[in-house]
């Protein structure tokens, strides 16, 4: 049916998101038979919406992550981070680098979840948040602000089925459960683009949320979290600029 202003409505509108992003998933699976290509296909699906529909202080891209002492993350199949006000974005062999003052969240992409694969993301994002960040005073009209406290760098994992069943059960539940002092490896939020979303808050909680369109709802629950961050801390050039010494 052809868009037009008598046949739109904001249902119509969140749902043929999530729909666009199922399908591509879908079809990523079904077409392509070496494990690498479904891999880089859903990756790439997930990319693109959230560098559609995020606010444009925001960019979306797979990259490692650098921090001032020269400690580096492992790949992260999505990176989020501000473009706004980071002035360090390297690039190295077609490889983006990304200095930690600068991420908002990370999030491992992968075909189908089970607990290898939450394993798997939740070690992932822990050799992000480990990572040194500074944050320095920030100057503007009537003087100098406090450095900005550190943010908890938001983690997850999104995938397009559950190789569970019941697909968000139990045994998603205990894989997901970290104690609260384990906050470096702790998945905050995903989805399962096929049956919902998932989360753990502050206190290591699990909450599993069925939906019908797990996609957009993700979408719209990420915004929400980001705008809860605010902006990322003033990143201290000069912490990396020491490297350049002889």
């Amino acid at each position: 049916m052809r868009f037009t202003l008598e046949t739109a409505s904001l249902q119509t509108l969140l749902s043929g998101l999530h729909d666009k992003v199922q399908q591509s998933l879908a079809v990523s699976r079904q077409s392509f038979g070496h494990p690498g290509t479904k891999g880089d296909a859903s990756e790439k699906a997930w990319l693109d919406l959230l560098e559609t529909y995020l606010p444009r202080r925001y960019q979306a891209a797979t990259a490692h992550v650098v921090d001032s002492r020269d400690g580096f993350s492992q790949q992260m199949d999505i990176v989020i981070f501000d473009r706004q006000y980071t002035p360090l974005i390297f690039e190295h062999n077609d490889q983006l680098v990304i200095p930690a003052e600068s991420v908002y969240a990370v999030f491992e992409a992968k075909q189908s979840i089970n607990a290898g694969q939450v394993k798997y993301a939740q070690e992932k994002i822990e050799s992000v948040r480990r990572l040194e960040r500074t944050s320095m005073p920030v100057p503007w009209l009537k003087g100098v602000a406090a450095a900005k406290p550190l943010h908890h760098i938001l983690g997850g994992l999104l995938t397009f089925e559950s190789d569970w069943k019941p697909p968000l059960g139990q045994p998603l539940v205990e894989a997901l459960q970290v104690q609260p002092e384990n906050v470096n490896n702790r998945l905050d939020i995903g989805c399962v683009a096929s049956h919902g979303l998932f989360s753990c808050d502050d206190q290591g909680a699990v909450r599993i949320s069925p939906q019908s369109k797990p996609a957009t709802a993700l979408l719209l629950e990420l915004i929400a979290k980001l705008q809860e961050i605010g902006t990322v801390p003033m990143i201290d050039i000069r912490a990396y600029a020491h490297w350049l010494a002889d």
